[in-house]
């Protein structure tokens, strides 16, 4: 079980990805690397890049992470719901 409940998890006014790690059980660098393989589809990975830096930033979304913990949302629901959100 992880560290925090999910109520705790709502109430985060930013969620790290070592905050989602010790959610879900897992390591710090595999929800960075999963976010940016888009293969944890818990939020957006954003990739800086400019002449002098080059980092990446997150943006991990509660609902998402909790019902990715659960076993509620897969990547084919969240491309159905993003290609929604377009249409709309």
């Amino acid at each position: 079980m992880g560290k925090y409940t999910d109520e705790e998890i709502r109430s985060l006014p930013k969620i790290t990805c070592k905050v989602a790690a010790d959610y879900l059980g897992i390591a710090p660098m595999a929800v960075s690397i999963g976010m940016r393989n888009d293969s944890l589809p818990i939020g957006f990975a954003i990739h800086n890049e400019d002449r002098y830096s080059d980092s990446w930033s997150y943006h991990i979304i509660a609902e998402r992470l909790i019902a990715y913990k659960h076993g509620r949302i897969n990547e084919v629901q969240i491309q159905s719901i993003e290609k929604n959100l377009e249409t709309i």
